[in-house]
């Protein structure tokens, strides 16, 4: 299968730069292990309980941000090597390419995703929503990551090299985390600031998986607004990437 193909290629490539997992989960682990505590003392009037548990849904976004920039890089080393124009005579279609780049991704974010989770444990963080809040957290993630895999892929076959892609990531993560509720409530935010937040779609995907697991039920109507946000915003980059992926030269 096509998918199957393109998803080996690109694990390959992972498996052989075991530098990436280690460095996309490892700055999401200081902000939980440091940060927290040296902000804690301060936020937890305001948040009005623990700001582990408050902070983690953040972290957890943070860590598909971090895996799916990294990902990027290896559409720069199959250009290089040619494996990538070779896949572009052959006769699978452009979308298998993108599909199988994005579960490759998705696989490997949900692994740092777990070890990240297995972590938080020993501070005592727990789904309180069940089995069922732990379905649709998984979902909500998943989504995530697709879409930040969609833009990742999009934006290698846009930009030049890897430094320019470095660059262009990173202005574009940071504004997007620290403009969102990542950090702080938005119960805190005011004014215009409060309403940019707002039109962040990563604020509404942290809020869901927040909700979910501080609180012991499911707030339906939030998740399938965000989950609607999501899947449209999932297909738009899709049909992008696509169009891109079609015009680029077979040399």
């Amino acid at each position: 299968m096509a998918i199957g193909t393109i998803f080996k290629r690109s694990l390959k490539w992972r498996i052989q730069n075991p530098i990436t997992i280690i460095m996309s989960i490892l700055q999401p682990m200081l902000w939980l292990l440091f940060y927290t505590k040296a902000a804690e003392m301060t936020m937890k009037e305001k948040i009005g309980g623990s700001y582990i548990e408050f902070i983690l849904p953040g972290i957890l976004v943070l860590v598909i941000f971090s895996s799916s920039g990294s990902s990027g890089i290896s559409n720069y080393i199959t250009r290089k090597n040619g494996s990538f124009y070779r896949i572009l005579i052959s006769p699978i279609k452009r979308s298998d390419i993108i599909l199988g780049h994005l579960f490759e991704t998705i696989s490997v974010s949900f692994l740092e995703i777990s070890i990240l989770t297995a972590i938080s444990a020993f501070f005592s963080i727990y789904i309180n929503s069940g089995i069922k809040g732990m379905a649709v957290v998984v979902f909500l993630l998943f989504l995530t990551t697709f879409l930040t895999a969609e833009i990742s892929y999009f934006l290698s076959l846009c930009l030049p090299n890897e430094d320019v892609f470095f660059t262009v990531i990173n202005t574009l993560v940071l504004p997007i985390f620290f403009i969102s509720t990542a950090l702080f409530p938005l119960k805190s935010m005011t004014g215009i600031f409060r309403k940019i937040v707002l039109l962040n779609p990563f604020t509404h995907m942290i809020e869901s998986i927040r909700n979910i697991l501080l609180n012991d039920y499911i707030c339906w109507e939030e998740v399938i607004f965000t989950g609607g946000i999501f899947l449209v915003l999932c297909g738009i980059v899709f049909l992008i990437t696509l169009s891109k992926l079609k015009k680029a030269k077979k040399v």
